[in-house]
């Protein structure tokens, strides 16, 4: 599949620059909050500048991010994300199992941290978002291919509701950001059941 601005897809050799979990930290709070220099973000995570200046220049070295001209002031050097997703197929996974594994681990840990950072501020929420939010999960037995049919349906469900563009100011009143976590995991063995 061909990447475009609305998705990076993984490749073998996109899989090695993108397997870093401070990579998929920077990219995704490029992709949520728009561009941002090295300095910034390395306030946000708790990095120094210069741990995050060398993995935005990996990100940019395979195409993840790019130099931002527009906001460029002097020496300080802006970067924004390429694309607005990123996916990863099975094939790529099985061509390149340990960066797979290492990428996926860095966005599960990006997920877990998302959700702790939602339960912190919980308490904010207003009545109005009480049957509009949820940490729930669902054990089904399925086949290969019933699988597949859940996958297709829950991604056209979240394709028709309006997405979160970092730059765009025209936002319907009581909109807020809200993330949608999919994960669909098949366990083939007894473990699963536990």
């Amino acid at each position: 599949m061909a990447n475009s601005p609305e998705r990076a897809w993984l490749s073998a050799e996109l899989l090695r620059g993108i397997a870093h979990p401070l990579r998929v930290r920077l990219l995704n709070l490029l992709r949520d909050d728009g561009p941002s220099t090295a300095t910034r973000l390395a306030e946000k995570v708790g990095q120094s500048s210069g741990a995050t200046s060398y993995h935005l220049r990996q990100l940019a070295a395979y195409g993840f991010v790019e130099e931002d001209p527009e906001r460029a002031a002097g020496r300080e050097r802006w970067w924004r994300a390429v694309h607005r997703s990123t996916a990863l197929d099975a094939d790529h996974i099985r061509e390149s199992p340990a960066e797979a594994e290492t990428y996926m681990r860095a966005v599960a840990a990006e997920y877990a941290a998302r959700v702790d950072r939602w339960l912190g501020e919980l308490h904010q929420l207003t009545a109005d978002w009480d049957d509009a939010a949820t940490l729930s999960d669902y054990k089904l037995r399925l086949t290969p291919q019933e699988g597949t049919s859940l996958l297709t349906d829950l991604e056209s469900v979240v394709r028709r509701y309006r997405r979160d563009e970092p730059d765009d100011p025209a936002v319907a009143d009581g909109a807020a950001r809200v993330v949608v976590q999919l994960a669909v995991m098949p366990f083939p063995t007894a473990e699963a059941d536990q």
